[in-house]
């Protein structure tokens, strides 16, 4: 294994390493990996797999990435993980009682923080800090804590503290802000038109207020009013103010260059261009094992300020503190009870037999 860190995260094509993909991920040495439905197939399998990867890097601090943050998006289903509510369901428990549902939310976190560190992921892809604005597409919708900027900040925390007492690293998305956006950037690029004074009242809030959260991901959205030509992932002036107007200084990471949102470009060029403009990390994934060596091309090493974010990012990894999963699931069940008649979804059971 290169003792050269990359700067890439990669996904693997199934919950088992082949040949090839060992040589390549020995001789590029990517700082981490991404798991997907594919590879939860069971505890064992994640395991397995997660134990290779780690073996294969030398690395007990390898980031083992997920999206795991509960109704429509998590890769660890039923019937051997549980399933839990979307952070929709929060925003209405918050409606009516703030405080509730900053506990929720916190258990919620810190069950799911559970699950990943039981199977040695150590890095969640949430919270959301995105403002679903009125009119917009719904890739965010019941994915957000509320419409309301001090709301998904209370909320937010209150996530990222649960997953970080559990031992698992947050990350921020999707900065600076993707409920504005009109499209779905896995189909085709998002373009926001609003004013800088708006956005500055609004969406960039939370990701202000959220800053010192240790790792984030860029949206792939385009602000006219930053640069009318790049998307925030690409683009060197939507991340200075990222940096320096919202600033957020610790680990930032591109979302999934294999969006059509990017489809313009080669994937090689997907990658030097993020890194160009100030992504510390490049993230490509569900894509062939040819795709992912264009992409490699493209990626330079993991070194100077953003070899020192990544290290204290994984630094934040704190021992999970004593908890019953037990006992936490009946109080989130009694919390949650409030809602479930105000908010219908089939997310909402955490389901205590699971």
């Amino acid at each position: 294994m290169s003792s050269v860190l990359s700067a890439a995260i990669f996904d693997t094509a199934g919950p088992t390493l082949s040949a090839d993909e060992k040589a390549f991920f020995r001789d590029i040495n990517p700082f981490g990996y991404i798991l997907f439905a594919r590879h939860c197939t069971d505890p064992d399998t994640v395991r397995r797999l997660v134990g290779e990867l780690k073996s294969l890097s030398g690395r007990d601090r390898l980031p083992i990435l997920i999206d795991q943050e509960g109704g429509r998006v998590a890769r660890l289903k039923p019937p051997h993980w549980p399933k839990y509510a979307p952070a929709g369901t929060f925003a209405a428990l918050a409606k009516r009682d703030r405080e509730k549902a900053h506990k929720a939310v916190y258990l919620n976190a810190r069950l799911i923080a559970s699950d990943l560190h039981a199977l040695g992921i150590t890095v969640d892809c949430a919270p959301l800090a995105d403002l679903p604005i009125k009119g917009a597409h719904d890739i965010i919708g019941d994915r957000a804590f509320g419409t309301e900027a001090e709301q998904v900040v209370y909320l937010g925390r209150a996530m990222a503290a649960g997953l970080m007492d559990g031992g698992i690293i947050p990350i921020l998305k999707h900065i600076p802000g993707h409920g504005r956006a009109t499209a779905d950037s896995h189909d085709e690029v998002p373009i926001v038109h609003e004013s800088l004074e708006v956005l500055r009242a609004t969406d960039f809030v939370p990701f202000k207020m959220l800053a010192n959260l240790p790792m984030a991901m860029t949206a792939h959205v385009l602000y006219t009013a930053i640069d009318e030509e790049q998307m925030a992932t690409l683009s060197k002036k939507t991340i200075d103010l990222i940096r320096n107007e919202l600033g957020f200084k610790n680990l930032l990471m591109s979302d999934a260059l294999d969006m059509k949102s990017l489809a313009h470009m080669e994937l090689g060029e997907r990658a030097r261009a993020c890194l160009a403009a100030g992504c510390d990390i490049a993230m490509h994934c569900n894509s062939s094992f040819a795709e992912k060596v264009q992409v490699a091309d493209g990626v330079c090493a993991l070194e100077g300020e953003s070899l020192e974010r990544a290290v204290r990012a994984m630094n934040s990894v704190k021992t999970p503190k004593n908890f019953d999963p037990v006992e936490a699931r009946q109080a989130l069940e009694a919390l949650l009870g409030d809602v479930k008649d105000a908010y219908q979804t089939g997310y909402i059971h955490v389901g205590l037999n699971n």
